[in-house]
């Protein structure tokens, strides 16, 4: 079986992520989402995908006892070590992507918008780091 490429893998996961947020159709007369299961799902989706990038640039699964899941203090200590501009994109996301999009379904249009950016901002600081 082929090995794929993190970066493009994450990339798909945006890609799906942009899908399903044009399934929460914007109520223009509000100026938010109508259906915050799409919102949840777009925010899912976009941080399993900053996840592809991050475990592939930083490695936390490595030191890691098997069945044991890394959570967001070791992907910010690693990070710590390797990247200050990833540093800030992982705190950034995690707060944006994770907690406010996938977790809470926050219907507004802009914290959408810029949970897309900071996921794309995460994806390419972890390929430079894989260069």
């Amino acid at each position: 079986m082929e090995k794929k490429n993190p970066i493009e893998e994450a990339r798909r996961y945006v890609a799906n992520a942009k899908d399903a947020i044009k399934n929460a159709e914007l109520d223009a007369r509000l100026g938010i989402y109508n259906d915050r299961k799409y919102v949840k799902t777009a925010g899912n989706t976009l941080w399993n995908g900053c996840l592809v990038a991050l475990d592939a640039a930083l490695g936390v699964r490595k030191g890691l006892k098997k069945g044991q899941r890394p959570d967001i203090d070791d992907y910010k200590a690693s990070a710590t070590k390797r990247d200050k501009k990833l540093l800030a994109a992982i705190v950034k996301g995690y707060a944006v992507i994770h907690l406010s999009m996938g977790y809470d379904g926050i219907q507004d249009p802009d914290v959408c918008k810029r949970g897309f950016v900071i996921a794309n901002e995460i994806i390419d600081r972890c390929e430079i780091l894989l260069k």
